[in-house]
């Protein structure tokens, strides 16, 4: 029996079409993959340019111009006062001897108030009399003397110089009589001032003085007696802003609001301007007059007014980030057709915190551009984007 063969068997060689097949088919492979890649890459870089390009184009956000309402609520501060208040002074001097009436009274023109002592006065009246007695008594003497010598002159018994003389000492003893009365009037209408009587009807709102005082004559000199006011009706005084000047006129009707009655509005009406601008202030001094026969309301108080204004025009209302301060004045960013910038003047009126009131340059509905950046130029495109919700609903911006 023949033994097997133990010797190991050579791997057969390829053959030589198929091995130029095979490099082939790597080289196209190889060829294949550079190409992908330098077409991948190319699409990378047009891609990023364009990504770049689209980042280089500024984005905004535009906002609607709201209209101004028909009729608003013009909110001030204003300063309550009587319509008649008087400070009262003695007009003689002396002591109190009896006041009759003390704060929180309610008091009629003429009433009685006080009493004042005058012995001084009484004694300067006395005196006066007397003196005009002994002035009556001279200027009868002398007009009787003047009388005499006249007819004397007539029969030439006495020289002209001598009837001259005569008819010049009645005259003048007659005016020493017209001057002794004036002073006895004086002295009676200070008598009659011993008596302090209220100037109107009103209330008594301070009692200065107790008996026994010591009273001198004159405003401003003495203290003050009494303080009277006349609170049926009242007056409020506001301080109107130059801007509103024009809106708050003769006859414009408000609402008096004060802390003491929260939930009652007391009907006013203008009554008068100052009609002359504060120059430190820049406001203008308005009065209104209130009803307060049911004496409620308290002079001296604060209140707020509510002025019912009618604008005098339709105006637009801007959130104050829509406007751009430029070296060539103040300016809105608005948007053409084909989105390029339009920087357009304006002019504001009232300020109202977080908006503006725009008089000229914009109207109420048209569309501007919300937060512009300072480096925003006329004529630049941009891209309008889609604000956030949650700022689209604060500020409605248009979506």
């Amino acid at each position: 029996m023949s033994q097997p063969d133990s010797r190991p068997k050579r791997p057969s060689r390829p053959k030589p079409g198929t091995l130029r097949l095979a490099g082939f088919l790597v080289v196209v492979g190889m060829i294949a993959a550079g190409g992908w890649g330098i077409v991948a890459r190319s699409g990378a870089h047009a891609a990023l340019e364009a990504q770049s390009a689209q980042q280089a184009v500024t984005s905004v956000v535009l906002i609607q111009a709201a209209g101004g309402p028909k009729a608003e609520d013009l909110v001030l501060p204003g300063t309550v006062q009587a319509f008649l208040e008087a400070p009262i002074y003695a007009r003689t001097s002396g002591y109190i001897k009896a006041w009759y009436t003390d704060i929180g009274a309610q008091v009629t023109k003429g009433q009685l108030l006080a009493e004042i002592d005058t012995p001084e006065v009484d004694d300067q009246l006395r005196q006066a009399e007397a003196d005009l007695a002994t002035a009556e008594a001279n200027d009868k003497l002398a007009g009787s003397t003047a009388k005499r010598w006249q007819s004397l002159a007539a029969t030439d018994s006495v020289s002209r110089q001598e009837n001259d003389e005569k008819a010049a000492d009645a005259a003048a003893k007659g005016a020493v009589v017209a001057a002794a009365k004036a002073n006895v009037a004086r002295l009676q209408q200070l008598e009659l001032f011993k008596r302090v009587v209220a100037p109107f009807d009103g209330v008594v709102t301070a009692r200065k003085t107790d008996v026994g005082a010591l009273i001198n004559a004159g405003s401003g000199i003495g203290p003050e007696l009494f303080h009277v006011a006349d609170t049926g009706r009242l007056r409020v005084y506001v301080q109107v802003p130059q801007a509103y000047v024009p809106l708050v006129k003769v006859g414009t009707a408000a609402n008096l609001r004060f802390i003491e009655f929260p939930r009652r509005d007391f009907p006013a009406t203008v009554s008068r301007s100052a009609e002359a601008m504060d120059a430190a202030a820049r406001t203008l001094l308005v009065e209104l007059q209130v009803d307060n026969a049911g004496h409620e309301l308290l002079p001296g108080g604060y209140t707020e007014v509510h002025l019912a204004v009618q604008p005098s025009s339709a105006t637009a209302r801007l959130p104050i980030n829509t406007l751009l301060f430029r070296a060539e004045g103040l300016r809105v960013a608005k948007l053409d057709v084909a989105n390029r910038v339009a920087l357009v003047p304006v002019t504001l009126g009232r300020d109202y915190g977080t908006e503006v009131e725009v008089v000229e340059g914009v109207v109420p509905g048209e569309s501007v551009i919300l937060n512009p950046p300072d480096s925003l130029k006329d004529g630049q495109s941009v891209r309008v984007a889609t604000p956030p919700p949650q700022i689209a609903e604060q500020t409605g911006v248009k979506k």
